[in-house]
């Protein structure tokens, strides 16, 4: 914790080819969600829902309402453009036809 009693953390954002960290300063007792609105993140990229997406703490989702401890990375994931499970199964299929020619 910094002398003047706050906190410091990490705000990150990625896409594929550009990911963005901002250190941000906040008071104790301060949330993820905070954390990630005061990062300015959300104006950089389009598509930026802070109020509906998912946030983490070093690749664990947390509620927008975590507490945050000093050094924490919040992270703000983009929304999955496929369910994994669907293209895994759609690789499998790919897969056994491949074997069966």
């Amino acid at each position: 914790m910094s002398k003047d009693n706050t906190i410091m953390v990490e705000v990150a954002y990625a896409l594929p080819q550009r990911q963005v960290l901002v250190e941000v300063e906040l008071p104790p007792g301060a949330s993820a969600l905070e954390a990630a609105q005061r990062s300015g993140i959300a104006s950089k990229f389009d598509g930026v829902d802070l109020d509906n997406g998912t946030l983490g703490i070093f690749g664990h989702i947390v509620a927008p309402s975590q507490v945050l401890r000093d050094g924490d990375r919040v992270e703000i994931y983009r929304p999955l453009i496929a369910d994994p499970k669907e293209v895994r199964k759609a690789r499998a299929v790919r897969a056994k036809e491949r074997r069966q020619h």
